[in-house]
């Protein structure tokens, strides 16, 4: 059914979440996964970010795709690397452009990405990643929140615990 799995990351509890659960389904179904970062490229649209003013020349992008690149490197251990068989890529522009962009060139059959919850206010001025890549792209796309991994390891935990019934 998913035979290429895409996680795009931004380094947070809730794409670790969604590492978690692409390993997970990878292994269900004997897909391959492919990690993705981009970086946000404010040149794009305004030298504003959400974070404040963010001055950017080429040594620093050269710098940060770098420290972006050994970051992947390192999300997942060697054994899963090769299990899994893989890659990961790190990109300059509009995150949710990006990476329904990566996803459609690269014949993925399922994005799975964290999602930070916001509501509200930081909503409305944040916008949502993941809300635009829900509505476009052309796979199935699965949204983790880090609270439901979270709730689900202490699940987890408190069953192996439990004496199991006669």
């Amino acid at each position: 059914m998913f035979s290429r799995i895409l996680v795009p990351t931004d380094f947070s509890p809730a794409s670790d979440a969604a590492v978690h659960y692409a390993r997970v389904l990878a292994e269900t179904f004997g897909a391959t996964l492919h990690l993705l970062h981009v970086l946000d490229d404010p040149a794009a649209t305004t030298a504003f970010v959400g974070d404040g003013y963010a001055v950017d020349t080429p040594d620093i992008r050269a710098a940060m795709l770098t420290q972006v690149r050994e970051r992947l490197a390192h999300a997942l251990p060697l054994k899963d690397r090769a299990r899994f068989h893989v890659t990961s890529e790190a990109l300059v522009g509009m995150p949710a452009a990006a990476i329904v962009d990566y996803a459609a060139a690269t014949g993925t059959s399922l994005i799975v990405m964290g999602t930070h919850g916001r509501t509200g206010l930081a909503h409305l001025l944040m916008g949502s990643v993941a809300e635009h890549v829900v509505r476009t792209a052309s796979c199935p796309v699965l949204t983790v929140r880090q609270v439901m991994a979270a709730e689900e390891a202490a699940v987890a935990a408190t069953r192996s615990r439990m004496p199991i019934p006669a």
